[in-house]
């Protein structure tokens, strides 16, 4: 079988090697297991840089680079016009060669191939939809034409959709699907935290706007400051870091909050194993993979309403849902520590998270290649 997949993901070249954002690059082995040719369609890095974050493709593929573009700015507007048709052409001419096209959406090479994909209906595709698919929250528009091109069903043929968490009224190819991280093999025995001594807790994620890393820290600092122990354990890599660290050091919070930068997963994974909470206040996810990840090892997740983290998190039974503003979530998290068996909570986390490992995910990722997928939640 001839795989032809369609990615944001920015891919670079070393040692005849293809390397990618690490998380993407796993799960795409997966599937390339189940084929034996596989074409990427991308673009490529700049100086072709492998990051600490990246790794590489256990096979062969064949790269199709394609022009970077945005439409963000009168200037990027003009650009994207003037190549689209080349990548429109290049998404054609690699699904004519394919037997199954898999999308990866949303982003800006992903919305041209959603149009490209109308051209071939007889043809098996599948897209993994990896942000946030609930139709009442705010997104750019051009994620909503692509979500409203794979759920029409005229438009698109022969589609299985696969989208975090569980939307009713969605049409018949849409099919809910979690990812993982963590294999069998790695599943722990819950084990009881003592909660009336020091309070830890992991962020594990970029350090960007969007992840509110600075509330984050600032929500420690008024744990603390209501003389509730709290240290953070914050893992992770960005633009807002020099300003992060600038300010744990004019508020002297060194012995409350350690930065790790980008760390492997293993690193990561030790300190979940030790930490009470996990804590992501995000502005939007797609699969919120630092809160699954937590909660696999029975990390309680403090986090924001956003996307399907409330299904994850049980509306409140496995997890700690709070408002993204520092008064109300302090309160609420204090609230919910002093009312609640945090142990049941966390063991609730444990036993819902490790349903989904790696290795049911490359079960389901075969059944979505032979057409026999259903749903995995």
């Amino acid at each position: 079988m001839k795989l032809a997949i369609f990615t944001l993901v920015q891919h670079s070249k070393k040692d005849n090697t293809y390397y990618g954002y690490a998380p993407y690059v796993r799960e795409m082995n997966l599937w390339s297991r189940y084929v034996n040719d596989v074409t990427v369609v991308g673009i490529q890095k700049p100086n072709n840089v492998v990051d600490a974050i990246d790794c590489a493709y256990n096979q062969d593929i064949k790269f199709v680079a394609v022009p970077n573009f945005s439409l963000l700015g009168f200037a990027a507007i003009i650009r994207t016009l003037l190549v689209l048709p080349i990548v429109f052409f290049k998404c054609v001419n690699v699904m004519r060669q394919a037997d199954y096209i898999h999308l990866r959406c949303p982003a800006n090479v992903s919305l041209v191939a959603c149009f490209a994909q109308i051209l071939f209906p007889s043809k098996q595709k599948s897209t993994k939809y990896a942000g946030n698919w609930d139709p009442n929250s705010n997104q750019p528009w051009t994620y909503r034409l692509q979500q409203a091109i794979l759920r029409n069903t005229v438009l698109t043929k022969n589609m299985k959709v696969l989208v975090y968490g569980e939307w009713p009224g969605e049409t018949k190819n849409i099919y809910p699907f979690i990812s993982a991280t963590y294999t069998d093999a790695e599943k722990v025995v819950f084990q009881a935290k003592d909660y009336t001594k020091e309070l830890v807790f992991v962020f594990a994620g970029m350090l960007v706007p969007g992840k509110r890393p600075l509330l984050t820290i600032q929500f420690i600092e008024e744990l603390n400051k209501r003389d509730i122990p709290a240290r953070l354990e914050l893992f992770g890599d960005g633009p807002l870091r020099g300003e992060l660290e600038a300010y744990i050091a004019t508020q002297r919070l060194e012995p409350q909050i350690t930065v790790h930068g980008n760390q492997d997963k293993m690193v990561v994974k030790k300190a979940l194993l030790t930490a009470h909470f996990n804590i992501l206040l995000s502005k939007s996810e797609g699969w919120p993979k630092a809160v699954a990840e937590g909660m696999f090892f029975g990390c309680i997740p403090v986090t924001t309403s956003v996307s399907c983290v409330a299904w994850m998190v049980g509306y409140g039974e496995r997890g700690i849902i709070v408002e993204p503003e520092l008064e109300a979530a302090v309160s609420h998290f204090i609230n919910t520590f002093k009312q609640h068996d945090l142990n049941v909570m966390a063991e609730k986390a444990l036993n819902w998270s490790q349903q989904y490992t790696f290795n049911r995910l490359e079960s389901d990722i075969a059944k979505v290649l032979d057409g026999t997928f259903e749903s995995n939640v």
